[in-house]
């Protein structure tokens, strides 16, 4: 079995912002795997979606203790269900990469993401894969506002090209493994049609990154 937690923020005034691209990866594959609405379990502090792809097992997730809390929800699957480090999948945005560039590690820190830092406390281990999605390189200074708001009308399209080509490379990890999924999906893909090249970054409220 595997699990795919895709990290985020939980309610509607979190839908859509850049921190959310975690979720929305996970949508779309329970789009893609007709897995419905999934199910909150309160036990995980989460929502899970259990499906499978080729053959495989998996598990989605979609923690609900909101982002910083995000390691107790992840945590709790995986051991309930006696999983090895590389059979868990984090999916998170990432900051410094510009938007839509996808990167996938085997391990490593966790890069300033207090998600990810939530993550490798509660699992134990910085050895487990991951998937940082770019949501566009900005001043640190103005780090929760930009990762709070929505994306902008001119970045929507590479947005949304950038959820379906990371559910592509979580299927690749699932099908062909790692080391594949690294070498088809870490080089810089070709700037999807319509997407502008402006990346000004819009204000919001927020909690902390």
């Amino acid at each position: 079995m595997k699990l795919v937690a895709g990290l985020g923020n939980p309610g509607p005034r979190y839908a859509e912002s850049r921190h959310n691209v975690g979720f929305a990866v996970v949508d779309e594959l329970a789009r893609r795997w007709q897995l419905g609405d999934g199910r909150y379990e309160e036990s995980f502090s989460g929502r899970l979606w259990p499906g499978e792809c080729a053959g495989q097992r998996v598990l989605l997730l979609q923690p609900q203790t909101y982002m910083n809390l995000s390691g107790q929800s992840v945590a709790a699957v995986w051991r309930y269900y006696r999983l090895e480090p590389a059979d868990l999948l984090v999916v998170v945005d990432d900051l410094d990469l510009p938007l839509g560039r996808l990167r996938l590690r085997a391990g490593g820190s966790a890069g300033g993401h207090r998600g990810m830092t939530s993550v490798i406390a509660h699992v134990g281990t910085e050895q487990f894969p991951r998937l940082r999605i770019g949501i566009g390189k900005v001043d640190r200074t103005a780090t929760v506002e930009y990762v709070l708001a929505r994306f902008a009308d001119h970045e929507r399209a590479a947005a949304q090209a950038a959820v379906r080509r990371a559910a592509d490379a979580v299927e690749c990890w699932l099908t062909r493994g790692l080391e594949a999924a690294m070498n088809e999906f870490n080089p810089k893909p070709n700037r999807p049609a319509g997407a502008d090249r402006r990346a000004e970054p819009e204000a919001a409220e927020g909690d902390e990154r």
